[in-house]
């Protein structure tokens, strides 16, 4: 069920018997010459909503922007603060609990969105208003990622490459994967960036000429497919799991 598509009388019988919402999230950012912007809430969105469709809970719109400064080099990389980030989605996440939701899962697909997600979940959980945990959807399968790609990015590498390839083909540019591989770099590590146990880069930039990372021609819509409906069936089980939880047993342990 996809929140913004029904009406508020229509919604009545959600929230008086389910308490679980998805919350997709990601980022407008670049995802070097061969992807869009778009990439990782496109992905967030897919999942969230593939999700919703095959149990039945509700799905939220989508929070496009995320935390990015770390591409602000790059052509149209939107961004908001990590403090108002935070302070959006806690707000963002209160509201559903005023609708009797008080269990979230953030599917979220952007790497920068993720301590300040979990921060958020804290506040909350201390706050006892709802228990909100982070979902990201190739942290769900990691084996199935290294086994597919010899050079796995991360960022706009080919695994978000081949994602991307299967869920909105259109908007891949198969033509510059050469490129895309040929002007990156294949790993963080190649950089070498990393200096005497400091990471001595802030931005992607630091890194990479042209924004990314891995082998871009590695990518296919097949293997998409299979890391998407892999990913899916594990957001599905987390969503099983946290349903089927006691709400007080998901609160924090008292003081001992």
């Amino acid at each position: 069920m996809y929140l913004a598509d029904e009406t508020w009388p229509d919604l009545d019988d959600y929230f008086e018997t389910e308490s679980l919402a998805l919350v997709p999230l990601g980022s407008t950012e670049q995802h070097g010459p061969h992807l869009p912007l778009a990439t990782d809430h496109l992905i967030g969105e897919a999942f969230a909503r593939e999700a919703a469709d095959r149990t039945g809970y509700l799905c939220t719109p989508t929070i496009n922007v995320g935390v990015s400064p770390h591409h602000r080099q790059f052509n149209g990389t939107m961004w908001v603060d990590a403090p108002v980030f935070r302070d959006y989605v806690e707000s963002f996440t209160r509201n559903l609990a005023y609708h009797g939701i008080d269990r979230v899962i953030y599917v979220n697909a952007h790497g920068g969105n993720i301590e300040h997600l979990r921060e958020v979940g804290r506040r909350l959980r201390d706050d006892e208003v709802l228990y909100a945990i982070e979902w990201m959807w190739d942290e769900s399968i990691p084996d199935l990622v290294d086994d597919l790609f010899e050079q796995n990015g991360p960022h706009g590498g080919p695994k978000e490459t081949a994602m991307i390839q299967h869920l909105r083909s259109e908007l891949v540019h198969d033509d510059r994967l050469e490129d895309a591989r040929d002007g990156g770099i294949p790993s963080v590590e190649a950089a070498e960036t990393n200096k005497y146990g400091s990471r001595t880069f802030y931005d992607a930039a630091d890194n990479t000429d042209n924004g990314v990372l891995g082998d871009q021609t590695d990518a296919t819509a097949e293997k998409g497919a299979e890391m998407f409906e892999a990913a899916t069936e594990q957001l599905v089980r987390l969503c099983e799991w946290l349903d089927a939880q006691a709400f007080d047993d998901l609160l924090p342990e008292p003081h001992v």
